[in-house]
């Protein structure tokens, strides 16, 4: 074993504090920062081919052109790019992104953004018909969580409109309880958007374990609350692993405790209330529980709105006006805006209205039995397979892990036959988040019986590497985590390179 990698491997025996200490110190030594630096580097010219395909069969603009270029031009280019992409996720062979995908749902929203691409929620004097389309979104979205009397805005995503709920309750507990070092308590399988909230707007993260079948810890929940709580987080299902949180049981404590507790649903609120109806055993977590005073709802995930587009839900008026903004002493006269962005594609919201309205509840109830039943197919199938484990009761997000494989390279197998999954870690395991793409005929069957070759191709090549198996196991494995998020920035500036 090198030097450094036994470092390494004591460095991960000591505790997070004096991890990032250490880290910090070394860094500063150059001989460590340029190995890394050298490493980082490697793994992301592999990646560069992946994220960059289209360098050599179409034009690149670092410059704006010094004339126009013809219209019909780019429309032509744009069309080959999107028949170049839309095979995959239009087959099925892509974990959650495109959530309906249907070519006659596609033409009716973009018919509908065509209409309103000038709209905008900012001038509501001008586009009436924007805060039309918006109340009737939250109405529509709050009735079906049994929020009759909720109120709530729309956002531009899930991400959003955490954020937005974080920074309401900050500003709700500083001027009503007095207090000024917020704190949120979190299962560590919450969406990684609490996390930035909490960078963006100071309040400390307090992270407590889930169990082996990703269920949040109760009493450390309990042992959690402070003087400086201001909301708990449950999750509706978790990203990760699709499983949902003991809602009732913490929710319970913040009403106790007069915390705000917040429903993440953004993956599961249009499923989950379908999937009771259809006699699923699903736990209540919704606002028919009283601790429950905000949730959030992705209309562009299983709502299948056009992307860009989420609500959330508030129990109150009252406590959703900690999220408006305004002020009244600017020059260019009174300003107000309910959520972070000023401008907004009024398109969008006319593009989820038009959803959801097109849809309705026996469409949803529709979609939902289907993506059930393919996931019920799934699960019975992994189960059968000695090599890998389904972790959680989750209803249509699956995930697993292997015991005796190096799941990252199974990933990595499965990306070679075109399927686009999601590599997870603590523990290492992936996903696959089901949509209408995967009840389509033949893509169940097909899923499964790729996922046995690659299993078998990892098993015959255990030496193979390359692509996103190394960045996921040494994300996994490496102690200091500054390190990885090193790495992730050098991969967002890959993104961005021309």
């Amino acid at each position: 074993m090198k030097i450094e990698d036994r470092l390494m491997k004591n460095i991960g025996k000591l505790p997070a504090p004096m991890v990032a200490w250490v880290e910090k110190r070394m860094k500063k030594i150059p001989a460590f920062r340029e190995k890394i630096d050298k490493e980082y580097d490697g793994v992301m010219a592999e990646l560069e081919s992946s994220l960059k395909p289209y360098k050599e069969s179409y034009p690149v603009f670092a410059k704006l052109p010094a004339e126009g270029r013809d219209r019909r031009e780019i429309l032509r280019e744009l069309e080959s790019l999107r028949e170049h992409e839309e095979s995959q996720w239009k087959d099925g062979f892509v974990s959650g992104a495109v959530y309906h995908g249907d070519a006659s749902h596609i033409e009716f929203l973009n018919q509908v953004y065509a209409l309103n691409s000038q709209s905008n929620p900012l001038h509501a004097d001008v586009w009436p018909s924007a805060t039309k389309f918006e109340a009737e979104i939250v109405s529509m979205t709050a009735n079906m969580l049994h929020g009759e009397n909720a109120c709530g805005t729309v956002s531009s995503g899930g991400t959003e409109s955490i954020m937005l709920a974080m920074k309401t309750y900050r500003d709700w507990a500083r001027e009503m309880k007095g207090v000024t070092k917020p704190e949120m308590i979190a299962p560590v399988t919450a969406h990684a958007a609490f996390d930035k909230a909490s960078q963006y707007f100071g309040i400390k993260m307090v992270k407590v374990p889930v169990d082996a079948d990703s269920h949040t810890d109760v009493n450390a929940v309990r042992k959690a609350i402070n003087r400086n709580t201001i909301v708990i987080v449950g999750s509706a299902p978790n990203f990760p692993h699709g499983v949902i949180d003991p809602i009732q049981e913490m929710s319970e404590l913040a009403r106790q405790h007069n915390i705000g507790f917040h429903t993440d649903a953004c993956l599961g609120g249009f499923v989950l209330p379908w999937a009771e109806k259809l006699g699923c055993d699903v736990p209540a977590f919704d606002f028919r529980l009283p601790g429950v005073t905000s949730i959030s709802v992705d209309t562009h995930k299983y709502g299948y709105a056009a992307k860009g587009t989420s609500v959330i839900l508030y129990r109150s008026k009252e406590l959703r006006h900690y999220q408006y903004y305004t002020t009244t002493e600017w020059p260019g006269g009174l300003y107000f805006s309910p959520t972070f962005a000023g401008s907004r594609p009024g398109a969008l919201s006319a593009a989820c209205w038009a959803a959801l309205t097109s849809i309705g509840e026996q469409g949803y109830m529709n979609a939902t039995k289907k993506i059930l039943e393919t996931a019920d197919y799934i699960k019975a199938e992994i189960k059968k397979i000695p090599e890998l484990r389904i972790i959680g009761d989750s209803l249509f997000v699956i995930a697993f892990a292997s015991d005796s494989l190096d799941i990252y390279k199974v990933l990595e197998a499965m990306g070679h036959k075109k399927w686009s999954l999601n590599g997870l870690h603590k523990p290492s395991c992936m996903h696959i988040a089901l949509t209408l793409r995967h009840t389509e005929p033949g893509v169940k069957e097909r899923f499964i019986s790729d996922l046995k070759l690659a299993l078998d191709h990892v098993k015959n090549h255990p030496e193979e590497k390359g692509g996103m198996a190394p960045v996921y196991g040494m994300a996994a494995t490496m102690p200091m985590r500054g390190l990885v998020s090193d790495m992730l920035k050098k991969y967002l500036d890959l993104i961005f390179k021309v």
